[in-house]
């Protein structure tokens, strides 16, 4: 079983973050800036919501506001679901799909310790399959050794 904290030990656990006191128009620079689709907004250490290229889509672009007067705190989802280091890619995946989100803080002991997307989960669940295939086919055809296990 894959977890989210074998998934950050590669991918890292860098968060682009932004208070929620900055507008639209800064968030969308700063996710343009750092190629990101979400950032978690964040009053201090504490995480009170997150805004994504959808809450812009939705909330800004379709209403006609314009990006640089409203403050991200107003427009944000402030109901942030998170998940633990522990849990399975799979139950990352059920969380996203249920919820209907593709960006999931995660925090252990009541600390953000890492950000993942649906991306990061496709890219490693892939990873993981080619590496699986690739130790069948050894076996197969009289290899041995896992790089499963590395």
């Amino acid at each position: 079983m894959i977890t989210i904290k074998d998934l950050l030990k590669e991918k890292g656990s860098q968060v682009h973050s932004i208070p929620p006191h900055a507008t639209i128009y800064e968030a969308l620079q700063e996710m343009a800036d750092k190629d990101v689709g979400a950032l978690v907004v964040m009053e201090g250490d504490r995480v009170v919501g997150m805004f994504s290229e959808r809450d812009y889509a939705r909330k800004v672009a379709l209403k006609g506001r314009s990006s640089r007067d409203w403050p991200v705190g107003d427009l944000m989802s402030a109901k942030v679901f998170f998940i633990t280091p522990e849990k399975s890619l799979e139950d990352c995946m059920t969380l996203m799909t249920m919820k209907k989100i593709r960006h999931v803080p995660v925090m252990s002991q009541d600390k953000l310790v890492g950000l993942v997307s649906i991306g990061d989960i496709v890219n490693k669940i892939i990873s993981a399959q080619k590496n699986e295939i690739n130790d069948l086919e050894n076996y197969i055809i009289g290899g041995y050794g896992s790089s499963i296990y590395k």
